[in-house]
């Protein structure tokens, strides 16, 4: 066999035991280990004596890839970013800024629920982990939309699908991996976040607001608020606003002139404000050794699949199989953009059976190379290419593309990891009750993206200025 078989090969026992339920980090570890074992011995015609050499090379290959790139700066963001979202639950501002939400917008056919999700979505700028905001407004918004008559399941739908803009929404920790796997800028790829991720939340507020409108008693809206209410609502959620702007500067400075610094430490200082918002509003040590230990617990989490994944690819390295499937997908006769397509509706299938770290992690390697020889190489100019923007472009546009799939791959059955969280929180809601929630959301979510593929200047605009 040579090595594009022992890729096919090993990638096909990688998705068996994906399938059978093992942990994905494990999974793509000893799929790669087996993998770099099996080529090295190949290469030594398996002659048995050499087996050991081959053990013993391949060992060696694997234990360098955690140290050489979990060490990278850029991945420090993450937990910080996620420190941020557990330190905001426990300074009260998703609390705040649900109140301020609903004074706000409640007024409008099912204001409840769209109030849910633009207060998800303010979350969401401070809150690097999809998982977090669903878990947080699952205790804070389903109450209060159960009291007014929202069906549990849509009231359940609402709060795992606006999870999922977290993904979106800078800090991001899923876009700063992605930055990572394709070795595209980090801060520009987080910048290229925020209106995809607003314009997701406006979709979804307009397909409520729809709902409403056609199905009798659905969401009634809620009035009653003053202004004086409304105004003094606004203070108590400022914070999450001079989180957003810091992160801001600290990726570009609108103003002009250099950014104040590295998006690492625009992460850090923003964990640090919402910290002193939190003891300001009498966070106390429990509390904050909660946020502590769900930051490290998520934190691990990640780096392992991280880890595991990366000897994955490092085996792919040595197969050749991203240069061989880019040359596959190059030679098809099919028209770039259909092709495109096509990979993003195989992202959806695979989203039903993969969580949204692992699926991007464990793909990457093999269709970012594919999709940037689709649109003329990775130097190519916007003059010439096939998508009419150029390589760099392209990466970032791709990247909130496939972002947006791992959103969707959130709340899809059977392993929608939001809908799992929303029904742990609630006792009183089974798993399926909030697979039938988010059903409308699948259409919110197909004309986001279909808009972001027709109109990439959507994705473009803001990294274009940087």
């Amino acid at each position: 066999m040579d090595t594009i078989d022992i890729g096919l090969a090993v990638t096909g026992g990688l998705l068996v035991l994906v399938v059978l339920g093992m942990r994905v980090a494990f999974a793509a570890g000893l799929a790669g280990l087996v993998g770099l074992i099996w080529i090295f011995w190949s290469k030594k015609g398996y002659a048995p004596d050499d087996f050991g050499w081959a053990l013993t090379v391949a060992v060696k290959t694997a234990g360098q890839v955690p140290h050489s790139k979990v060490s990278s700066q850029a991945l420090s963001l993450i937990p910080t970013f996620i420190l941020i979202g557990y330190l905001a639950y426990y300074a009260g501002l998703t609390r705040a800024l649900f109140e301020a939400a609903k004074r706000w917008i409640a007024w409008v056919p099912g204001g409840l629920a769209v109030s849910t999700v633009f207060a998800t979505a303010g979350f969401a700028a401070v809150s690097g982990a999809s998982v977090a905001t669903s878990a947080v407004f699952a205790r804070i918004a389903i109450p209060e939309m159960l009291k007014i008559g929202y069906d549990k399941r849509f009231a359940a739908g609402v709060v795992a699908a606006g999870g999922t803009l977290a993904s979106l929404i800078p800090p991001s920790a899923i876009l700063v991996i992605y930055a990572i796997i394709v070795e595209q800028d980090v801060g520009k790829l987080l910048l290229a976040g925020f209106i995809p991720g607003a314009f997701s939340a406006l979709i979804y507020g307009l397909l409520i607001v729809g709902l409403a409108l056609t199905i009798k008693g659905f969401g009634p809206p809620v009035g009653g608020f003053t202004w004086r209410e409304r105004l003094v609502s606004l203070p108590p959620a400022l914070p999450i606003v001079l989180v957003v702007v810091t992160i801001i500067f600290f990726v570009y400075n609108p103003f002009g002139g250099d950014a104040w610094g590295t998006p690492t430490e625009g992460g850090a200082i923003g964990a640090f404000i919402v910290f002193l918002m939190a003891v300001w509003r009498g966070m106390r040590w429990t509390e904050l050794k909660d946020a502590l230990l769900e930051t490290a617990k998520l934190s691990v989490m990640i780096f392992t699949i991280i880890w595991g994944v990366l000897i994955y690819v490092r085996f792919l390295g040595f197969a050749d199989l991203p240069g061989a499937f880019a040359d596959w997908i190059t030679s098809l006769t099919l028209s770039p953009m259909l092709i495109l397509i096509c990979i993003l509706l195989a992202y959806a299938v695979l989203g039903m059976f993969m969580d949204a770290i692992g699926m991007l992690l464990l793909t990457l390697p093999v269709v970012y190379p594919a999709v940037m020889a689709l649109n003329g190489g990775e130097f190519v100019s916007a003059a010439d290419s096939a998508f009419g923007m150029s390589g760099q472009m392209c990466a970032i546009w791709f990247g909130i593309l496939v972002v947006k799939m791992a959103e969707f791959c959130l709340i899809t059955p059977p392993i929608g990891l939001n809908c799992f969280v929303v029904a742990g929180v609630r006792p009183d809601l089974s798993v399926q009750d909030v697979f039938r929630g988010v059903m409308p959301f699948f259409i919110a979510d197909a004309i986001t993206i279909g808009l972001l593929v027709a109109f990439p200047m959507i994705v473009l605009w803001l990294p274009g200025l940087a």
